[in-house]
């Protein structure tokens, strides 16, 4: 029968859902890729192989070998477990604002975490600049190799979109797709899809939907990477500059996502299309809407659900969060956080 041989080769080829509401509210078919179903139940499974199968290439890595990235979790996740199935050993250094969930995954997975104050890029205890130097101090000590991953500029986070999503994107749309939009974090995501689809065709608009707080939608619509006002209580996307991933990428369309027209969307794809995602999939599920009502209707809008919901049960779906957040409680969530059943 057929199998894979080992979880390297698993990550990918998922699946593209329909997503039943959004597409009947702007007349078009909005496409969701499934990256939640990944081992690793995110898109960044995809950025983890990339960056260490390069790397054994460039014989960066042998095995015992150590690999460091500072990451707000997902990508961390990919990593450990890539790096565990390939014969390495994983750091990751991750701001202390992180969900739990996410922190409690990557040590089962088998990291060790660094957790460190979330400050602004600029400072230099920043966890990204801590990764760096704490990769620079362990290559002195580790004598089969250290892999800084440094996913915000590594350009092989951007080959591993355009050699395996941009392609099942074409390939299972049947090159019949007019849009693709997602969020920021490092770009790869957006970058390496773009960069493939507009190699298939012209006729296609590229889109960033980005939350309150981050620089994208300043960058794309007026020329500078100046941060939006408000804030997102999304995970992993808000990237804040300009970085080699995304410094010669064209974007047609641009659009800041609130939260509170981003996270009704995440419960409405649970309660009413059985889907348990993450917050920046909301974000991205907005744009796509907005990306398919500029269009017009009887378009194909090829969006990314980027990971599960699971990992943000003490935020997302906490009701005492969303209100210290001033966010919308759905009644369901109300009543099911509160919700038990008698046993005799």
């Amino acid at each position: 029968m057929p199998h894979f041989d080992g979880l390297v080769e698993s990550i990918g080829n998922t699946p593209l859902i329909k997503l039943r509401h959004a597409s009947a509210a702007t007349g078009c078919t909005i496409l969701g890729k499934a990256e939640f179903m990944n081992p690793g139940q995110s898109v960044k499974d995809r950025t983890a192989r990339q960056l260490i199968l390069e790397a054994e290439k460039r014989g960066e890595l042998k095995p015992g070998g150590l690999v460091v990235e500072a990451t707000a979790g997902n990508t961390g996740i990919g990593l450990a477990l890539v790096a565990g199935a390939r014969g390495y050993r994983t750091v990751i250094v991750i701001p202390n604002t992180q969900s739990q969930e996410k922190k409690d995954m990557l040590r089962l997975c088998g990291a060790e975490l660094v957790e460190v104050p979330a400050v602004p890029y600029s400072n230099p205890n920043n966890y990204q600049h801590i990764g760096r130097r704490l990769a620079d101090q362990l290559r002195k000590t580790e004598p089969n190799g250290v892999l800084f991953a440094d996913q915000w500029n590594n350009l092989d986070n951007r080959l591993a979109h355009y050699v395996s999503t941009g392609p099942e994107i074409w390939r299972d749309t049947g090159g019949r797709i007019d849009g693709f939009i997602c969020s920021i974090g490092t770009g790869g995501t957006v970058a390496g899809v773009s960069k493939y689809l507009r190699e298939q065709t012209r006729d296609i608009s590229i889109g960033v939907a980005d939350p309150k707080g981050a620089a994208m939608y300043n960058l794309f619509t007026g020329g500078e990477a100046v941060m939006s006002e408000g804030g997102s209580i999304s995970e992993g996307i808000g990237l804040g500059r300009v970085t080699p991933i995304i410094e010669d990428m064209t974007v047609d369309k641009a659009y800041l996502i609130p939260d509170e027209e981003a996270v009704p969307i995440i419960f409405d794809l649970l309660e009413h299309e059985g889907l348990c995602l993450g917050g920046s999939t909301g974000i991205n599920v907005a744009g796509a809407m907005q990306l398919a009502r500029d269009l017009g209707p009887g378009r194909t809008i090829v969006t990314i659900l980027a990971d599960h919901g699971s990992r943000y049960q003490s935020k997302l779906f906490n009701p005492v969060f969303l209100r210290t957040k001033g966010l919308p409680v759905p009644m369901w969530l109300e009543r099911n956080s509160k919700m038990t059943i008698p046993f005799t």
